[in-house]
Protein backbone atom coordinates (compact mmCIF):
# COMPACT_ATOMS: atom_id res chain seq x y z
CA UNK A 1 0.00 0.00 0.00
CA UNK A 2 1.37 3.52 -1.31
CA UNK A 3 2.11 5.57 2.11
CA UNK A 4 0.60 9.15 1.01
CA UNK A 5 1.66 10.40 4.14
CA UNK A 6 3.65 13.10 2.63
CA UNK A 7 0.50 14.81 0.84
CA UNK A 8 1.14 18.53 1.09
CA UNK A 9 -1.24 20.57 3.11
CA UNK A 10 -2.81 23.78 1.52
CA UNK A 11 -4.58 26.69 3.16
CA UNK A 12 -6.62 27.70 0.03
CA UNK A 13 -7.32 31.33 -1.24
CA UNK A 14 -9.78 31.32 -3.75
CA UNK A 15 -10.67 34.47 -6.26
CA UNK A 16 -13.83 34.26 -7.89
CA UNK A 17 -13.30 36.39 -10.71
CA UNK A 18 -16.24 35.45 -13.37
CA UNK A 19 -19.13 35.82 -11.36
CA UNK A 20 -20.46 38.76 -9.60
CA UNK A 21 -23.25 37.66 -7.48
CA UNK A 22 -25.52 40.89 -5.78
CA UNK A 23 -26.27 40.48 -1.83
CA UNK A 24 -29.75 39.44 -2.71
CA UNK A 25 -28.80 36.29 -5.11
CA UNK A 26 -29.53 33.02 -3.28
CA UNK A 27 -26.58 30.43 -4.86
CA UNK A 28 -28.16 26.89 -5.07
CA UNK A 29 -25.30 25.24 -6.17
CA UNK A 30 -24.17 22.22 -4.85
CA UNK A 31 -21.32 19.34 -5.40
CA UNK A 32 -20.96 15.35 -5.31
CA UNK A 33 -18.32 14.57 -2.73
CA UNK A 34 -17.02 10.72 -3.66
CA UNK A 35 -14.60 8.79 -2.27
CA UNK A 36 -13.38 6.01 -4.04
CA UNK A 37 -9.59 6.67 -4.39
CA UNK A 38 -6.72 6.61 -2.42
CA UNK A 39 -4.96 9.52 -2.87
CA UNK A 40 -7.77 12.16 -1.89
CA UNK A 41 -6.65 15.13 0.76
CA UNK A 42 -8.36 15.11 3.84
CA UNK A 43 -11.99 16.27 4.39
CA UNK A 44 -10.87 19.75 5.86
CA UNK A 45 -9.01 20.39 2.56
CA UNK A 46 -11.57 19.01 1.23
CA UNK A 47 -14.29 21.68 2.56
CA UNK A 48 -11.62 24.84 1.34
CA UNK A 49 -12.60 23.57 -2.11
CA UNK A 50 -16.15 23.21 -1.77
CA UNK A 51 -16.30 26.61 -0.35
CA UNK A 52 -14.02 27.77 -3.62
CA UNK A 53 -16.62 27.16 -6.08
CA UNK A 54 -19.12 28.77 -4.18
CA UNK A 55 -20.80 25.88 -3.65
CA UNK A 56 -23.46 25.91 -0.69
CA UNK A 57 -24.67 22.13 -0.44
CA UNK A 58 -22.61 18.65 -0.48
CA UNK A 59 -24.01 15.44 -1.34
CA UNK A 60 -22.09 12.54 -0.04
CA UNK A 61 -22.60 9.22 -0.76
CA UNK A 62 -22.29 7.63 2.54
CA UNK A 63 -22.08 9.01 6.10
CA UNK A 64 -17.86 9.02 6.64
CA UNK A 65 -17.91 10.31 9.99
CA UNK A 66 -14.68 12.31 9.23
CA UNK A 67 -16.31 14.13 6.39
CA UNK A 68 -19.66 15.00 8.15
CA UNK A 69 -17.11 16.52 11.23
CA UNK A 70 -15.13 18.68 9.09
CA UNK A 71 -17.97 20.44 7.37
CA UNK A 72 -19.08 21.55 11.36
CA UNK A 73 -20.20 25.19 11.86
CA UNK A 74 -19.70 25.81 7.82
CA UNK A 75 -23.22 26.42 6.93
CA UNK A 76 -22.72 24.16 4.16
CA UNK A 77 -25.93 22.02 3.74
CA UNK A 78 -25.05 18.37 3.67
CA UNK A 79 -26.82 15.04 1.59
CA UNK A 80 -26.24 12.12 3.04
CA UNK A 81 -27.04 9.09 1.29
CA UNK A 82 -27.68 5.50 2.42
CA UNK A 83 -26.72 2.99 -0.35
CA UNK A 84 -28.60 0.55 -2.50
CA UNK A 85 -27.19 -2.33 0.19
CA UNK A 86 -28.83 -0.88 2.98
CA UNK A 87 -32.25 -0.94 1.70
CA UNK A 88 -33.63 -4.35 2.88
CA UNK A 89 -32.13 -3.56 5.93
CA UNK A 90 -33.74 0.29 6.33
CA UNK A 91 -36.98 -1.23 5.95
CA UNK A 92 -37.06 -1.31 9.73
CA UNK A 93 -37.64 1.54 11.36
CA UNK A 94 -35.85 0.62 14.51
CA UNK A 95 -32.67 -0.23 12.31
CA UNK A 96 -33.29 3.09 10.66
CA UNK A 97 -33.66 4.93 13.90
CA UNK A 98 -30.62 3.68 15.13
CA UNK A 99 -28.33 3.99 11.98
CA UNK A 100 -29.59 7.54 12.35
CA UNK A 101 -28.71 7.94 15.80
CA UNK A 102 -24.95 6.61 15.34
CA UNK A 103 -24.38 7.94 12.32
CA UNK A 104 -26.08 11.40 11.98
CA UNK A 105 -27.36 12.88 15.20
CA UNK A 106 -23.69 13.07 16.87
CA UNK A 107 -23.08 15.39 14.15
CA UNK A 108 -26.25 17.91 14.76
CA UNK A 109 -26.48 20.75 14.88
CA UNK A 110 -23.02 21.21 14.15
CA UNK A 111 -23.00 20.13 10.71
CA UNK A 112 -25.78 21.17 8.46
CA UNK A 113 -27.14 18.02 7.19
CA UNK A 114 -30.58 18.48 5.39
CA UNK A 115 -31.84 15.35 3.55
CA UNK A 116 -30.82 11.47 3.18
CA UNK A 117 -31.25 10.13 -0.05
CA UNK A 118 -32.25 6.67 0.17
CA UNK A 119 -30.96 4.55 -2.93
CA UNK A 120 -29.18 5.64 -6.02
CA UNK A 121 -30.82 5.02 -9.31
CA UNK A 122 -32.82 1.79 -7.73
CA UNK A 123 -35.83 1.77 -10.31
CA UNK A 124 -33.47 1.58 -13.35
CA UNK A 125 -31.51 -1.53 -12.25
CA UNK A 126 -33.87 -3.77 -13.24
CA UNK A 127 -33.75 -5.78 -9.67
CA UNK A 128 -37.44 -6.38 -8.49
CA UNK A 129 -35.63 -6.92 -4.59
CA UNK A 130 -34.57 -2.97 -4.65
CA UNK A 131 -37.16 -1.63 -6.20
CA UNK A 132 -39.28 -3.33 -3.54
CA UNK A 133 -37.47 -2.25 -0.89
CA UNK A 134 -37.19 1.35 -1.68
CA UNK A 135 -40.55 3.01 -0.46
CA UNK A 136 -40.36 0.94 2.65
CA UNK A 137 -36.81 2.12 3.39
CA UNK A 138 -37.79 5.33 2.79
CA UNK A 139 -40.71 5.73 4.77
CA UNK A 140 -38.89 3.56 8.00
CA UNK A 141 -36.14 6.90 7.59
CA UNK A 142 -38.50 9.15 7.43
CA UNK A 143 -40.66 7.47 10.60
CA UNK A 144 -37.18 7.10 12.71
CA UNK A 145 -36.68 10.95 11.89
CA UNK A 146 -40.30 12.04 13.39
CA UNK A 147 -39.44 9.98 16.54
CA UNK A 148 -35.70 11.86 17.00
CA UNK A 149 -37.82 15.01 16.28
CA UNK A 150 -35.72 15.86 12.94
CA UNK A 151 -38.29 15.47 9.98
CA UNK A 152 -38.24 19.37 10.43
CA UNK A 153 -34.90 19.79 9.23
CA UNK A 154 -33.98 16.39 7.20
CA UNK A 155 -36.02 15.15 4.43
CA UNK A 156 -36.38 11.90 2.69
CA UNK A 157 -35.95 11.04 -1.09
CA UNK A 158 -33.94 8.99 -3.69
CA UNK A 159 -32.26 9.73 -6.99
CA UNK A 160 -32.99 8.85 -10.36
CA UNK A 161 -31.46 8.07 -13.44
CA UNK A 162 -32.92 10.06 -16.55
CA UNK A 163 -33.94 6.33 -18.07
CA UNK A 164 -36.72 6.86 -15.90
CA UNK A 165 -38.30 8.89 -18.61
CA UNK A 166 -39.82 7.10 -21.58
CA UNK A 167 -40.16 9.95 -23.44
CA UNK A 168 -37.63 13.38 -23.06
CA UNK A 169 -38.41 15.30 -26.27
CA UNK A 170 -40.00 17.70 -26.64
CA UNK A 171 -39.54 18.89 -22.56
CA UNK A 172 -43.47 19.10 -22.86
CA UNK A 173 -44.19 15.21 -23.66
CA UNK A 174 -42.36 14.60 -20.56
CA UNK A 175 -43.61 11.01 -19.32
CA UNK A 176 -41.97 8.45 -17.40
CA UNK A 177 -41.98 4.44 -18.53
CA UNK A 178 -45.00 3.15 -18.27
CA UNK A 179 -43.49 0.05 -15.99
CA UNK A 180 -42.25 2.29 -13.82
CA UNK A 181 -45.07 4.45 -13.18
CA UNK A 182 -47.00 2.12 -10.73
CA UNK A 183 -43.31 2.58 -8.66
CA UNK A 184 -43.35 6.33 -9.13
CA UNK A 185 -46.33 6.93 -7.94
CA UNK A 186 -46.66 5.88 -4.53
CA UNK A 187 -43.38 7.37 -3.93
CA UNK A 188 -44.10 10.69 -5.20
CA UNK A 189 -46.83 10.78 -3.07
CA UNK A 190 -44.74 10.26 0.14
CA UNK A 191 -42.53 13.06 -1.16
CA UNK A 192 -45.42 15.40 -1.91
CA UNK A 193 -46.55 14.71 1.70
CA UNK A 194 -43.08 14.79 3.83
CA UNK A 195 -41.76 17.90 0.99
CA UNK A 196 -39.08 16.58 -0.27
CA UNK A 197 -37.91 16.93 -4.08
CA UNK A 198 -37.27 14.98 -6.44
CA UNK A 199 -33.60 13.82 -7.32
CA UNK A 200 -32.53 13.56 -11.06
CA UNK A 201 -29.20 12.54 -12.14
CA UNK A 202 -28.68 14.28 -16.14
CA UNK A 203 -25.72 14.03 -18.13
CA UNK A 204 -26.23 15.72 -21.14
CA UNK A 205 -23.01 14.56 -21.90
CA UNK A 206 -24.00 10.96 -22.37
CA UNK A 207 -26.34 12.34 -25.39
CA UNK A 208 -23.59 13.95 -27.22
CA UNK A 209 -21.57 10.48 -26.42
CA UNK A 210 -23.82 8.29 -28.14
CA UNK A 211 -24.52 10.44 -31.22
CA UNK A 212 -21.47 13.08 -31.11
CA UNK A 213 -22.20 13.87 -35.57
CA UNK A 214 -25.85 15.02 -34.78
CA UNK A 215 -26.10 16.48 -31.29
CA UNK A 216 -25.02 19.93 -31.55
CA UNK A 217 -21.73 20.45 -28.83
CA UNK A 218 -22.28 24.47 -28.54
CA UNK A 219 -26.25 23.25 -27.26
CA UNK A 220 -25.14 20.67 -24.80
CA UNK A 221 -22.65 23.17 -23.21
CA UNK A 222 -24.25 26.00 -22.87
CA UNK A 223 -22.49 27.95 -25.51
CA UNK A 224 -24.43 30.36 -27.70
CA UNK A 225 -26.77 28.67 -30.42
CA UNK A 226 -29.51 28.49 -31.46
CA UNK A 227 -31.30 26.39 -29.25
CA UNK A 228 -35.00 24.56 -30.36
CA UNK A 229 -38.43 25.83 -29.49
CA UNK A 230 -40.88 22.86 -28.42
CA UNK A 231 -43.72 22.54 -30.20
CA UNK A 232 -46.13 21.96 -28.09
CA UNK A 233 -45.18 24.65 -25.39
CA UNK A 234 -43.61 27.27 -28.02
CA UNK A 235 -41.16 27.45 -25.08
CA UNK A 236 -37.51 28.31 -26.42
CA UNK A 237 -34.40 26.32 -25.11
CA UNK A 238 -31.04 27.34 -25.39
CA UNK A 239 -29.22 24.20 -23.77
CA UNK A 240 -30.17 20.75 -23.26
CA UNK A 241 -30.05 20.36 -19.25
CA UNK A 242 -32.57 22.73 -19.10
CA UNK A 243 -34.97 20.61 -21.41
CA UNK A 244 -34.18 17.26 -20.08
CA UNK A 245 -35.26 19.00 -16.20
CA UNK A 246 -38.74 20.17 -18.12
CA UNK A 247 -39.18 17.12 -19.15
CA UNK A 248 -39.11 16.14 -16.46
CA UNK A 249 -41.63 18.36 -14.92
CA UNK A 250 -43.95 17.31 -17.53
CA UNK A 251 -43.46 14.02 -16.09
CA UNK A 252 -44.19 14.52 -13.22
CA UNK A 253 -47.07 16.99 -14.16
CA UNK A 254 -48.83 13.99 -16.00
CA UNK A 255 -48.72 12.00 -13.16
CA UNK A 256 -50.64 14.89 -11.25
CA UNK A 257 -47.11 16.09 -8.51
CA UNK A 258 -46.39 18.89 -10.87
CA UNK A 259 -45.86 21.00 -8.34
CA UNK A 260 -43.06 18.84 -6.45
CA UNK A 261 -39.34 20.40 -6.89
CA UNK A 262 -37.09 19.01 -9.38
CA UNK A 263 -33.15 19.14 -8.23
CA UNK A 264 -30.13 17.77 -10.33
CA UNK A 265 -28.22 15.87 -7.75
CA UNK A 266 -25.73 14.99 -10.47
CA UNK A 267 -24.75 16.60 -13.75
CA UNK A 268 -20.77 16.82 -14.96
CA UNK A 269 -18.47 16.00 -17.70
CA UNK A 270 -15.57 14.55 -17.74
CA UNK A 271 -11.91 15.92 -18.43
CA UNK A 272 -10.48 12.90 -20.28
CA UNK A 273 -11.49 9.73 -21.84
CA UNK A 274 -11.08 6.72 -23.78
CA UNK A 275 -10.93 6.60 -27.89
CA UNK A 276 -14.29 5.97 -28.25
CA UNK A 277 -15.73 8.44 -25.68
CA UNK A 278 -16.76 11.27 -27.61
CA UNK A 279 -16.02 14.59 -26.49
CA UNK A 280 -14.75 13.86 -23.09
CA UNK A 281 -11.92 16.38 -22.94
CA UNK A 282 -10.34 19.01 -21.07
CA UNK A 283 -12.10 22.20 -23.31
CA UNK A 284 -15.67 20.60 -23.21
CA UNK A 285 -15.65 19.82 -19.09
CA UNK A 286 -14.00 23.66 -18.63
CA UNK A 287 -17.20 24.82 -20.65
CA UNK A 288 -19.84 22.91 -19.28
CA UNK A 289 -19.12 22.74 -15.91
CA UNK A 290 -17.62 26.49 -15.89
CA UNK A 291 -20.91 27.44 -17.71
CA UNK A 292 -23.31 25.77 -15.77
CA UNK A 293 -21.77 27.16 -12.20
CA UNK A 294 -21.93 30.85 -13.68
CA UNK A 295 -25.70 30.30 -14.61
CA UNK A 296 -26.35 29.19 -11.31
CA UNK A 297 -25.27 31.89 -9.48
CA UNK A 298 -26.76 34.21 -12.07
CA UNK A 299 -29.49 36.34 -10.57
CA UNK A 300 -30.82 36.74 -14.31
CA UNK A 301 -30.92 32.67 -14.89
CA UNK A 302 -33.59 31.93 -11.99
CA UNK A 303 -35.29 28.79 -13.46
CA UNK A 304 -36.15 26.82 -16.61
CA UNK A 305 -38.46 27.67 -19.41
CA UNK A 306 -41.31 25.89 -18.13
CA UNK A 307 -40.37 27.12 -14.04
CA UNK A 308 -38.99 30.54 -14.70
CA UNK A 309 -40.29 31.55 -11.19
CA UNK A 310 -37.99 28.46 -9.23
CA UNK A 311 -34.64 28.11 -7.90
CA UNK A 312 -32.33 25.89 -9.64
CA UNK A 313 -30.95 23.55 -7.49
CA UNK A 314 -28.10 22.05 -9.44
CA UNK A 315 -25.12 19.16 -7.59
CA UNK A 316 -22.20 19.55 -9.94
CA UNK A 317 -20.25 15.76 -10.15
CA UNK A 318 -18.15 16.13 -8.81
CA UNK A 319 -15.37 17.51 -6.14
CA UNK A 320 -12.52 14.89 -7.05
CA UNK A 321 -10.95 12.95 -10.00
CA UNK A 322 -11.85 9.58 -8.24
CA UNK A 323 -8.77 6.72 -9.28
CA UNK A 324 -10.15 4.07 -8.01
CA UNK A 325 -13.54 4.05 -9.86
CA UNK A 326 -13.75 1.17 -12.23
CA UNK A 327 -15.00 1.29 -16.04
CA UNK A 328 -14.15 3.89 -18.98
CA UNK A 329 -11.60 6.12 -17.88
CA UNK A 330 -13.95 9.10 -18.13
CA UNK A 331 -14.93 7.77 -14.93
CA UNK A 332 -11.82 8.36 -13.35
CA UNK A 333 -12.18 12.26 -14.73
CA UNK A 334 -15.31 13.84 -13.96
CA UNK A 335 -13.85 16.05 -11.05
CA UNK A 336 -13.25 19.55 -10.59
CA UNK A 337 -10.23 19.15 -8.79
CA UNK A 338 -7.10 16.62 -8.73
CA UNK A 339 -5.97 15.22 -5.60
CA UNK A 340 -3.36 17.57 -4.21
CA UNK A 341 -5.79 20.24 -4.90
CA UNK A 342 -5.16 22.03 -7.82
CA UNK A 343 -7.94 22.98 -10.69
CA UNK A 344 -8.21 19.87 -13.43
CA UNK A 345 -8.71 23.05 -15.51
CA UNK A 346 -9.42 26.51 -14.99
CA UNK A 347 -13.22 27.63 -13.84
CA UNK A 348 -12.61 31.28 -13.60
CA UNK A 349 -10.56 31.65 -10.06
CA UNK A 350 -6.83 31.77 -9.02
CA UNK A 351 -5.43 29.97 -6.21
CA UNK A 352 -2.42 30.55 -3.86
CA UNK A 353 -0.74 28.22 -0.98
CA UNK A 354 0.13 29.99 2.31
CA UNK A 355 3.09 28.66 4.15
CA UNK A 356 2.51 25.25 6.07
CA UNK A 357 2.05 27.31 9.37
CA UNK A 358 -1.25 28.43 8.15
CA UNK A 359 -2.75 24.64 7.54
CA UNK A 360 -5.72 23.54 9.46
CA UNK A 361 -4.28 20.28 11.61
CA UNK A 362 -6.49 17.87 10.42
CA UNK A 363 -5.22 14.10 10.13
CA UNK A 364 -6.95 12.79 7.57
CA UNK A 365 -4.53 13.29 4.53
CA UNK A 366 -2.65 10.15 4.23
CA UNK A 367 -5.81 8.10 5.42
CA UNK A 368 -5.88 4.73 3.23
CA UNK A 369 -9.01 4.55 1.67
CA UNK A 370 -11.56 2.43 3.26
CA UNK A 371 -14.59 0.35 1.08
CA UNK A 372 -17.21 2.32 0.00
CA UNK A 373 -20.65 2.17 2.16
CA UNK A 374 -22.76 3.59 -0.12
CA UNK A 375 -21.51 3.16 -3.91
CA UNK A 376 -23.85 0.70 -5.55
CA UNK A 377 -24.86 2.76 -8.41
CA UNK A 378 -22.32 5.42 -7.75
CA UNK A 379 -19.20 3.05 -9.03
CA UNK A 380 -20.47 3.62 -12.39
CA UNK A 381 -22.29 6.51 -13.79
CA UNK A 382 -20.63 6.77 -17.65
CA UNK A 383 -22.00 2.91 -18.62
CA UNK A 384 -25.19 4.08 -19.43
CA UNK A 385 -28.17 1.35 -19.54
CA UNK A 386 -28.78 0.64 -23.71
CA UNK A 387 -32.05 1.78 -22.31
CA UNK A 388 -30.93 5.44 -21.63
CA UNK A 389 -28.86 5.59 -24.75
CA UNK A 390 -31.73 4.58 -26.56
CA UNK A 391 -34.56 7.13 -24.92
CA UNK A 392 -31.81 9.99 -25.41
CA UNK A 393 -30.83 9.14 -29.07
CA UNK A 394 -34.20 8.58 -30.04
CA UNK A 395 -35.86 11.84 -28.10
CA UNK A 396 -32.81 14.30 -29.88
CA UNK A 397 -33.64 12.66 -32.87
CA UNK A 398 -36.81 14.90 -32.59
CA UNK A 399 -34.81 17.86 -31.89
CA UNK A 400 -32.60 17.84 -35.33
CA UNK A 401 -35.96 17.34 -36.75
CA UNK A 402 -36.92 20.76 -35.47
CA UNK A 403 -33.76 22.35 -36.28
CA UNK A 404 -34.02 21.53 -39.90
CA UNK A 405 -37.94 22.93 -40.07
CA UNK A 406 -36.18 25.74 -38.44
CA UNK A 407 -33.64 26.20 -40.36
CA UNK A 408 -35.41 25.49 -43.60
Amino acid sequence: MDDHSAFPRFFFIFLITTVALPATTVVSIGINYGQIANNLPSPDDAVALVKCVGATKVKLYDADPRVLKAFANTGVEVMVGLGNEYLSRMKDPSKAQAWIKSNLQPYLPATKITSIFVGNEVLTFNDTSLTSNLLPAMQSVHTALVNLALDKQITVTTTHSLAVLQTSYPPSAGAFRSDLAPCLAPILSFQAKTGSPFLINAYPYFAYKANPKQVPLDFVLFQPNQGMVDPSSNLHYDNMLFAQIDAVYSALDSLGYGKLPVHISETGWPSKGDEDEAGANLENAKKYNGNLIKMAMSSSKKGTPSRPNSDLNIYVFALFNENMKPGPTSERNYGLFKPDGTPAYPLGFSLASAPNDAVSNSTGAGTPPRPPTSSTGYLSISSASSLERCCLVGAWLWFLVTLLILKF
